[in-house]
């Protein structure tokens, strides 16, 4: 069983967040997806060397909102016992 990566475009992103309930307009998840003045980007895009268009993978975005719930349920410091 091998790992197929799935290329997202940023209206791919979109639509991947909004199938977990992550609705985010497309302003934002632009802004998310540009350098800032440090040259960092809120989400781990690159650019895609033949098409010049920012990407990212599917499963590292959905990974990326996972570990933030997995922090903010053990920085609120509750039992979910």
């Amino acid at each position: 069983m091998s790992f197929e990566p799935i290329y997202l475009d940023v209206a791919g992103a979109r639509e991947a967040l909004q199938s977990v309930g992550v609705d985010l307009s497309e302003r934002q998840i632009r802004r998310a997806a540009e350098m800032d003045g440090n040259g960092q980007r809120r989400l781990p895009f690159f650019l895609d060397p033949i098409e010049h268009r920012l990407k990212i993978e599917k499963s590292l975005l959905l990974s990326v909102y996972s570990n933030f719930q997995k922090a903010a349920i053990r920085d609120a410091q509750i039992s979910l016992e």
